[in-house]
C-alpha cells in the first residue's frame, strides 16, 4: 500500500518569517486521518526567512530530527549545546524529560528543512542533542542511515525509538531499493526531484505513506534527494 500525499494537499501555515507544510496534524492544522504513521508523528516542511527562526520553547518525550535541505540552522538549548547544521547534514534532539531550545536561521538566505518527530519507545530519560555531517556523495545511489535506534547503526545519530531515518541522492535514470520488514511503516518524501516509488509518481516535496510492501523500489526521473523514515 502506497498513499501519495501531494505537497499541494498538505496542511499549510504562513507568517512573515515561516512558510510551512504539514504532512501530519500539527499546531492549528488538524486532520484526524493524518495523526501519524507508525511511530512517526510529525513531518514538517519548513522555509525559514533569513535572520529569523523559532525562539526558545520546550519539548518532552519526543525524538526530533532536523534534515537541512538548503541554508543552515543554528541550535541552542538549555543544556548549553550549540551548533550550526548546514544543508545535507542532520541534527537530533532527544527531548527526554524536558529541554528548551531555539532554532534560528542566522544566514543571509532562506533555510529549508524537514522537521521530523518520532515518538520514543519510553518516556523520560535525560535530554540530549547531537549533529553530524553526512556529505551527499556518501548517499549517492542508495539509502544511508542518518539517525537510528536500532543496534548496529553505530555511524548514525542515535534516537530512542524503534525507527531509523535514511537519506539518498539519485541521478536521473538510476534507481535504488529498500527492504521493508513485515509490520513496519515507511514514510518517504522527495526533498527535490521527481521519482517513481513502486510505480507511484512523486514530485518534489510530495510524501508517500507506505506499508505492506516488502520492497520499496525508487526510480529517479530527475536528479533527486530523498528522506525515508522506517518505524514500527
Amino acid at each position: 500500500m502506497i498513499e501519495r500525499r501531494p505537497a499541494s494537499e498538505l496542511g499549510r501555515f504562513r507568517n512573515d518569517w515561516l512558510n510551512a507544510r504539514y504532512h501530519f496534524s500539527f499546531a492549528d492544522w488538524h486532520d484526524p486521518a493524518r495523526m501519524g504513521w507508525g511511530a512517526l508523528r510529525v513531518w514538517n516542511d519548513d522555509e525559514i526567512a533569513p535572520k529569523t527562526g523559532f525562539p526558545p520553547h520546550g519539548h518532552a518525550d519526543m525524538e526530533i530530527i532536523t534534515y537541512v535541505r538548503a541554508g543552515a540552522i543554528t541550535h541552542q538549548d538549555s543544556l548549553g549545546n550549540s551548533g550550526r547544521t548546514v544543508a545535507g547534514d542532520v541534527q537530533v534532539m532527544s527531548a527526554g524529560s524536558g529541554i528548551r531550545h531555539a532554532e534560528m536561521n542566522l544566514e543571509d538566505q532562506t533555510t529549508t528543512l524537514f522537521q521530523i518527530w518520532i515518538q520514543p519507545d519510553s518516556r523520560g530519560g535525560p535530554p540530549s542533542w547531537g549533529a553530524k555531517a553526512f556529505p551527499k556523495d556518501d548517499r549517492a545511489g542508495g539509502f544511508v542511515t542518518l539517525a537510528s535506534g536500532e543496534p548496529g547503526d553505530d555511524d548514525a545519530l542515535a534516537i530512542r525509538a524503534d525507527a531509523k531515518v535514511l537519506g539518498a541522492t539519485l541521478r536521473a535514470g538510476t534507481s535504488t531499493r529498500y527492504d521493508l520488514a513485515p509490520g513496519r511503516h515507511a514514510y518517504l518524501a522527495a526533498a527535490k526531484g521527481e521519482v517513481e516509488v513502486n510505480g507511484v509518481m512523486l514530485q518534489a516535496r510530495d510524501g508517500a505513506a507506505i506499508r505492506d510492501e516488502a520492497v520499496i523500489e525508487v526510480r529517479a526521473l530527475q536528479d533527486a534527494e530523498l528522506v525515508l523514515v522506517d518505524s514500527i
